[in-house]
């Protein structure tokens, strides 16, 4: 069985109940999470022992949380005042878990989804959006981490030009793997409003209602967009409950044509806004 599942966010009792809920088993099932594997949550260190656990039974795809858990555990960022990294930080083995953070994917394909954290711009198809997420990767994994980790953040190029090289192209593909929810008809990325779609300022929409957009009917499936709420269609699913918030852990099986829905909730969870 295959199941993709939303935004653990360091929710470790909730990856328990779903792991539990779904009799999952490393030699028999796969799990994808996608993105926001920690921060905010209570038990960081809990959530990927257990993933890790997992081994290859797990794909665990890079959220905005986490490359912000690299970016402070290598001095580029200072911590948030409602992160809850410090156990991470502070564990013997921090080293280690930055090492195995910096090899995840940000994107991936299971049982013909494409999963990423936040989504796509219009231009991309799925196998650019692959290519772009390789690339990011490269860095990632690369010598050069601390350099790349500081030249990520910034909000500009706004708008995908194939033309782009070095680090606006490198740029604007980490923040639509893992920023984006609204964008221009055009693919312009909007980085203000976080609200729900229904709230989507004048010329604005969510990225996958865009006209045009080249991975139409391609199933996409993604998280980080807690205020969407849960969608489940043939070809899209958002899957970001806000487990950390008091909501749901929402997970989906996908093998053979399936979408059967698993939810979960978190006895950890945060403050709304906290």
């Amino acid at each position: 069985m295959i199941y993709l599942a939303g935004d653990v966010q360091g929710c470790a009792d909730a990856l328990e109940r779903l792991l539990a809920e779904t009799g999952f088993s490393p030699s028999r099932d796969r799990l994808v999470v996608l993105g926001d594997l920690v921060n905010r949550g209570p038990a960081n260190l809990a959530v990927l022992r257990r993933l890790r656990e997992l081994g290859d039974a797990a794909v665990c795809l890079l959220g905005n949380h986490d490359l912000h858990t690299l970016a402070v555990a290598h001095g580029v960022r200072p911590l948030h005042r409602n992160d809850t990294l410090g156990e991470i930080l502070a564990a013997p083995d921090a080293a280690a878990w930055v090492e195995w953070l910096r090899q995840r994917p940000l994107a991936h394909v299971e049982a013909g989804w494409l999963c990423v954290h936040a989504g796509v711009v219009p231009q991309w198809d799925r196998a650019q959006t692959l290519a772009l997420a390789a690339e990011v990767q490269d860095c990632l994994r690369g010598p050069d981490l601390q350099a790349f980790l500081q030249r990520m953040y910034g909000n500009e190029p706004a708008r995908w030009d194939d033309g782009l090289r070095g680090t606006d192209r490198l740029r604007f593909v980490v923040n639509t793997l893992t920023r984006i929810r609204f964008c221009r008809a055009d693919g312009t990325l909007d980085f203000k409003t976080k609200d729900g779609a229904a709230e989507a300022p004048p010329g604005l929409m969510p990225w996958f209602e865009v006209p045009g957009r080249r991975t139409t009917g391609e199933p996409i499936a993604f998280g980080h967009w807690s205020t969407l709420g849960l969608v489940v269609e043939p070809d899209l699913m958002a899957l970001d409950t806000g487990c950390v918030w008091g909501g749901r852990l929402s997970a989906v099986r996908v093998d053979g044509g399936r979408q059967e829905l698993v939810q979960v909730g978190c006895s950890q969870a945060q403050r709304p806004g906290a």
